[in-house]
């Protein structure tokens, strides 16, 4: 699966490759659907405390962080990004074997740990495949694309699973197994040849050879760019990161029985209004630059924790709940394509990835403490008001310190 080194040719991928690449993002949400609400809904009905429940999903949260940067690293070197994400898959395909056929404790932390060191590199490698087949100018529209199919797939696997636990059936945690084996087969009809290494770690048109590795971490410290927008992102995920399980929470004490099936209407309704919009984010960010969006998508986080804190009707939380699609087509496409704006040239686009998403995976951690504990001394509304104060002040600062990053390069 190795792919050669390539020349700085003009990015013209086939269409068999785009197709797949399609393919593999929506299996690889269906997968990775297994983990987090699911994983602890299964745990539970396996007759875990809550206590343990939390402390094995932070396991596997702090594997997660902890891989961010070295697979950022790991994927700016090594050519077969193809190689990297079937290992990934196979190891995630495993901890979902191991959570559901050995559930005790310890084999379960394993099952998490395994799953976590896989955050670092299997999301990140399927944007640098991306990168690498269609080159930065056609990057905007292809993520658009990709958060379609990978919003697509992370229903339907929602769907499947809620479908089998409904009638009782054992087999749920098997439905995101067996999703590993379309997904290989999809990311083997990706060529390996048409995957430019240079493009795909954000090295551009710079001279040929390999992007250059030495003291690329105080780069990153000295881009002011990528600095600001690091700073807008993690105070945007301390808003937003608790914001559906404090949600979650009001419902189990409301709604009874009746909480399942809406909070299922939560999680999906985002995803439709994804699929349905990411596309035409990626086309608009590319005629009309990416701050407007980003604004846009940063703007509907304090309406929404405001609404939260007004409302707590369940159909009215689920309409709501739109706004959070807005947010998330927009996020979802212009994260690696700001990253992607300011990197390019540098041939560390891959650790800037890595670098980034440490700081979200620290601003959710931030998140749930702070939310907690505000909730449990002033209750559920002063909870989304703070959340509400805080994603203003994201705005505010991606509105008065971000610059328009396209065409970052040239200024």
């Amino acid at each position: 699966m190795a792919e050669p080194r390539s020349i700085d040719a003009a990015a013209a991928p086939s269409r068999q490759s785009l197709l797949a690449l399609g393919w593999l993002n929506f299996f690889l949400s269906g997968m990775q659907s297994a983990f987090g609400p699911v994983a602890a809904a299964y745990l539970a009905a396996q007759q875990w405390s809550a206590k343990d429940i939390g402390f094995v999903l932070s396991i596997g949260s702090a594997a997660g962080l902890v891989s961010q940067i070295p697979g950022g690293e790991l994927l700016d070197v090594v050519r077969s990004k193809r190689l990297l994400v079937a290992i990934g898959v196979v190891t995630v395909a495993s901890s979902i074997l191991i959570l559901r056929l050995w559930p005790s404790f310890a084999m379960v932390t394993l099952a998490q740990v395994l799953q976590g060191m896989t955050v670092g590199v299997l999301g990140p490698a399927i944007i640098a495949i991306t990168l690498g087949l269609v080159g930065h100018a056609n990057l905007a529209e292809r993520l658009g694309r990709n958060q379609r199919f990978a919003a697509a797939g992370g229903i339907a696997a929602t769907v499947a699973m809620a479908v089998i636990a409904y009638s009782g059936s054992r087999w749920t945690m098997f439905v995101p197994v067996a999703l590993a084996l379309p997904l290989l087969a999809a990311l083997s009809r990706i060529r390996g040849d048409e995957i430019d290494f240079r493009r795909a770690s954000g090295a551009g048109s710079a001279p040929r050879g390999d992007p250059q590795t030495r003291g690329r971490h105080l780069d990153l410290l000295r881009n002011r760019r990528l600095l600001i927008f690091a700073a807008c992102a993690v105070l945007f995920q301390v808003a937003n990161a608790s914001m559906l399980p404090l949600v979650g929470g009001m419902l189990a004490a409301e709604a009874g029985r009746h909480a399942a099936p809406l909070l299922a209407a939560l999680i999906i309704v985002p995803q439709l209004v994804v699929a349905l919009f990411a596309p035409w984010v990626g086309r608009r960010a590319e005629q009309r630059g990416r701050k407007p969006l980003l604004l846009i998508g940063f703007a509907a986080l304090p309406i929404r924790a405001l609404l939260f804190a007004l409302f707590s009707d369940p159909l009215a939380l689920i309409v709501i709940q739109i706004l959070d699609g807005i947010t998330g087509a927009v996020l979802g496409v212009m994260t690696a394509l700001v990253i992607a704006d300011v990197m390019e040239g540098t041939g560390r686009f891959n650790l800037a990835q890595g670098f980034f998403g440490t700081l979200m995976g620290l601003g959710t951690s931030l998140s749930t403490t702070l939310s907690g504990l505000i909730v449990h001394h002033f209750g559920h509304a002063v909870g989304f008001a703070s959340l509400a104060a805080e994603a203003l002040v994201a705005l505010l600062v991606l509105a008065l310190f971000l610059p328009e990053t396209k065409d970052a390069h040239l200024a």
